[in-house]
């Protein structure tokens, strides 16, 4: 498959081991995670999204990511899990954008990533209620993210015109529930930092 022009909006929820807001995000990684090293899975809506002519609209993805320390340093381990309405030519081109394959905003992937635990298709659900994120991969990520509100009760915490390569707009938040259990990992980050941002990458 070609590296060809690509894209994706929506929306991505984060859940990581770090007991207060992860230092990475604004440190753009010259800080190390809280607990010196980093467990976290993200979840993925993509509202609408192509790869070339394969249309990602509608799907949904997983991501499960170890560093083991200062986030610039590499060495990061990564599994992917994808949609199971996924057809097999969006499975390939997610595959490519995720490993980092395809370039554009996920091409520093292929450089840090140094294991890669492979891809599963799995049911895949993101919903929000209310303000909670609600990501599900029935026996895999059980997750539950608020945001956590500023001064002003109704508005959410959030950090902007951020370089942080996810997305320049961080929205602070908290995990009520955090399981994952997949890839012989079983982590639980209930009541641990989260951050909830707008999907917007794109290719080469």
């Amino acid at each position: 498959m070609a590296d060809q022009g690509w894209a994706m909006k929506g929306e991505l929820v984060l859940s990581c081991n770090c007991t207060v807001f992860c230092p990475c995000v604004l440190s753009l990684g010259s800080h190390p995670p809280t607990e010196g090293y980093c467990q976290t899975w993200a979840g993925f809506r993509i509202d609408a999204g192509h790869f070339g002519d394969v249309d990602l609209s509608g799907l949904n993805l997983g991501l499960i990511m170890e560093i083991p320390g200062y986030m610039s340093r590499g060495n990061w381990t990564a599994g992917l899990f994808i949609d199971k309405r996924a057809s097999v030519y969006a499975v390939k081109a997610l595959t490519r954008i995720f490993t980092g394959k395809a370039g554009g905003t996920t091409s520093l992937l292929s450089i840090l990533v140094g294991k890669f635990l492979g891809v599963e298709q799995a049911p895949i659900t993101y919903e929000t209620r209310d303000k909670t994120r609600i990501f599900q991969i029935p026996k895999i990520i059980d997750g539950a993210v608020t945001p956590i509100p500023g001064k002003d009760r109704d508005k959410d915490t959030v950090i902007s015109n951020s370089e942080y390569w996810i997305a320049p707009e961080i929205i602070v938040a908290k995990s009520d529930k955090s399981k994952m259990r997949a890839f012989g990992r079983n982590w639980n980050f209930a009541g641990r930092s989260a951050e909830i941002c707008k999907l917007d990458w794109r290719g080469p």
